[in-house]
């Protein structure tokens, strides 16, 4: 999203940045950016008011679940406004894959299609001018499987800029690195369930070959019985909140991601990879990420695998170097900033020279605005109709 927001920036657009979700103080400080922030309510005409006044060139809605909300209300408010859903990652995908998981069955493309989210979901990229879509492998869910225009999608994954020789030089070479590390969001599922299979599974056999090793867990929000699992005598930090991740990623050996279910692609080893620090991960963990080039590390499916894979990575120099130089080939071949901004650019200029002819040939999208199956719009407007007449 951030990425996003600069990339509104470098084009000129005036940005404002409007949310339902109270700040914190782990908050983005956007007013740094020069980005306005307006605090919106769900189920509130206060909105048509809102977007009315505003009449934006371009809304972004920020994952699916804010289209349902937002999405007609734009349509009805500011027609000409340019209508674009960063999936951030498949939801639907995500979540099929986590009640598979936790049904112990194997997951398969039915139990997605089958899904009552993904029926919400491919409906609200149908309803919008422009979908991003991060991951590789959803690009081609979509396409090919459901067989989605592409003038509705547009592959976009993270923007970076390259890593340089002088970053390289600068990383803590592999004589000076100790330890394991793991970070995720304990309000995100496929984390905290992969800091329990750490826990209960990888870990013990990882420690039982590298006694002197630790495993450090960085994470915003992890849940209480995460913060339990602490044992420093077992060489397992459960750290917490960590204000400067790079830091701690460039000094660590090994990156251990461990995901059984999710979608998109992963931050965590984006940052690993920024940071020159091999990852063992899962095929889900690298799913999207890496088209044909070599992964930075390994990818494996079972603990017995994942613990081998990290002891012998953690034990080999040769093999560290290898997967750090695959690292850098991934970065500066598939994310490279300047080429898919442009990519974007044209993109958006293309559209709004062409939105009426887009939204005609889009047949599907415009029967899903009608109002016979605007369900969202009308559910909406009955909660606002109960909060007015419940208000004093």
């Amino acid at each position: 999203m951030l990425q996003l927001i600069e990339f509104f920036l470098e084009q000129g657009f005036k940005t404002i940045f409007a949310s339902t979700a109270l700040e914190t103080h782990f908050s983005m400080p956007l007013n740094r950016l020069k980005v306005d922030k307006v605090a919106i309510k769900m189920n509130d005409p206060s909105f048509d008011t809102f977007i009315t006044k505003l009449k934006p060139e371009i809304v972004l809605f920020d994952r699916f679940l804010t289209e349902e909300q937002f999405g007609w209300r734009v349509a009805e408010c500011t027609p000409d406004a340019l209508r674009v859903l960063d999936t951030e990652d498949l939801h639907s995908l995500r979540n099929a894959r986590e009640i598979e998981f936790k049904n112990n069955r194997k997951f398969s493309i039915d139990a997605w299609l089958q899904n009552e989210m993904t029926k919400r979901e491919i409906a609200s990229i149908y309803r919008c001018d422009l979908s991003l879509i991060i991951s590789s492998y959803e690009m081609v869910l979509l396409t090919s499987l459901l067989k989605l225009d592409e003038d509705l999608l547009f592959h976009l994954p993270f923007m970076l800029p390259e890593i340089s020789e002088n970053e390289i030089n600068s990383w803590l070479p592999y004589e000076d690195r100790h330890d394991f590390i793991c970070i995720g969001n304990g309000k995100h599922a496929p984390n905290v369930d992969a800091i329990i299979w750490l826990k209960q599974e990888i870990w013990p056999k990882i420690r039982k070959m590298l006694p002197d090793t630790n495993l450090f867990i960085y994470g915003n929000y992890l849940p209480k019985h995460i913060e339990e699992m602490h044992r420093p005598e077992e060489g397992f930090w459960i750290k917490g909140w960590v204000d400067d991740a790079k830091t701690v990623m460039g000094r660590s050996k090994i990156n251990l991601v461990p995901l059984r279910f999710g979608a998109g692609i992963k931050g965590k080893l984006v940052l690993a990879m920024q940071m020159g620090t091999p990852s063992i991960t899962t095929s889900i963990g690298a799913e999207g990420m890496h088209e044909s080039l070599l992964w930075s590390g390994e990818i494996v499916e079972n603990s017995e695998e994942f613990a081998q894979a990290a002891v012998g990575l953690y034990n080999d120099s040769v093999v560290w170097y290898r997967a750090q130089r695959n690292a850098i080939k991934i970065i500066n071949d598939l994310y490279q900033k300047e080429i898919h901004r442009n990519r974007l650019k044209f993109k958006i200029i293309e559209l709004k020279q062409n939105i009426k002819k887009h939204r005609i040939k889009n047949f599907t999208g415009a029967m899903l605005q009608h109002q016979t199956l605007r369900s969202t719009k009308y559910f909406s407007k009955w909660i606002e109709e109960k909060n007015a007449r419940n208000s004093p």
